[in-house]
């Protein structure tokens, strides 16, 4: 039978079947073993429910629409998808203090997954006044290019009733952003109930505790569901032109006009986008970003084929350090 899973955490995926009955499963030894794929929060997926056996057996992941992927945190040069089959991307940055660096990762991440990107500018009140709201909300924007970016408070329910209304009925959406920027929060107020816990602000930096451990799928009422994600602290880009094409737009804008189409915006010849950094039309920090990521992406590249190349030889993936 098929199910989706509606929660992974440090123990065995939740999935729940088309009869709405929730099964603890393992994977099949098949997957353990041999696939390339392990189910994410958010995947279908076919089980079987073997007599006198206490968990369900995941036998397949079916195919994904699209999933969220960093580079695995651990060593090994491989991919971790950390939630599968949605329609919209939330990035949540707080007001108070954005990392704009940070942001731009983000949501190169969150392109790739060729979803709707949002940006929540979390903790709206706590601004120092409505003029410097306006400040961080026109910077992020900015940053976001396309994506809408909406600012959201606690103090102002019409503000949760914007994100609420952005998730469609049958839509999923994931929540994505660091510790304590009040994502769980954010879902106990669209659900009207505290189904997410929350940690107290530590005083003196005013960051929240780390309390969800868990990537899980919860249904808000009146709207679709939210994948609701532990803070991730690394997000090492992975195979990811296409986020970095569209986080990035109105870099690669210019770039159309560069002299050359493999231009590598350095020492070339008629390169448009350094000529817009030097005369101010694009902010330096903006185009180092741009070229970091860029880089970043290149070098994984690099690595992923060298341990091919080395698996293939020896059977062994090699290990990357640092």
């Amino acid at each position: 039978m098929q199910g989706i899973v509606v929660k992974l955490d440090r123990g065995y995926p939740l999935v729940e079947t088309e009869d709405g009955v929730q099964y603890r499963c393992e994977h099949a030894t098949s997957l353990v073993k041999g696939a390339d794929v392990r189910a994410a929060c958010g995947d279908r997926v076919e089980i079987s429910v073997p007599e006198g056996h206490d968990k369900g057996i995941i036998e397949e992941v079916l195919p994904r629409r699209n999933a969220f992927v960093r580079k695995d945190p651990t060593e090994r040069m491989e991919q971790q998808v950390l939630a599968a089959n949605f329609d919209k991307v939330f990035v949540a940055e707080p007001c108070a203090q954005l990392n704009v660096r940070r942001l731009e990762r983000e949501l190169v991440l969150a392109h790739e997954s060729r979803a709707e990107v949002f940006v929540l500018l979390t903790k709206a009140d706590e601004a120092e006044s409505a003029e410097a709201l306006g400040r961080v909300r026109a910077l992020v924007q900015r940053v976001a290019n396309d994506a809408r970016v909406l600012s959201v408070s606690a103090q102002d329910a019409a503000s949760i009733e914007a994100v609420r209304a952005c998730i469609a009925p049958g839509e999923v959406a994931i929540l994505l952003g660091k510790s304590g920027v009040g994502k769980s929060s954010l879902v106990n107020m669209l659900v009207g109930d505290e189904v997410q816990a929350t940690g107290a602000v530590r005083e003196g930096d005013g960051k929240g505790r780390h309390t969800t451990v868990s990537r899980e799928m919860v249904r808000i009422p009146g709207a679709g569901c939210v994948i609701d994600m532990p803070g991730v602290r690394g997000l090492a880009l992975w195979d990811s032109d296409a986020g970095i094409d569209a986080a990035f737009s109105d870099v690669e804008e210019l770039a159309s006009a560069c002299r050359f189409a493999d231009c590598r915006h350095g020492a070339e010849p008629g390169c448009a986008v350094r000529a817009a950094v030097e005369d101010g039309r694009l902010a330096q920090e903006r185009f180092d970003s741009y070229v970091r990521l860029r880089d970043e992406v290149q070098t994984a590249k690099k690595r992923v084929e060298e341990a091919k190349r080395i698996k293939s030889r020896t059977g062994h993936p090699r290990r990357w350090r640092g």
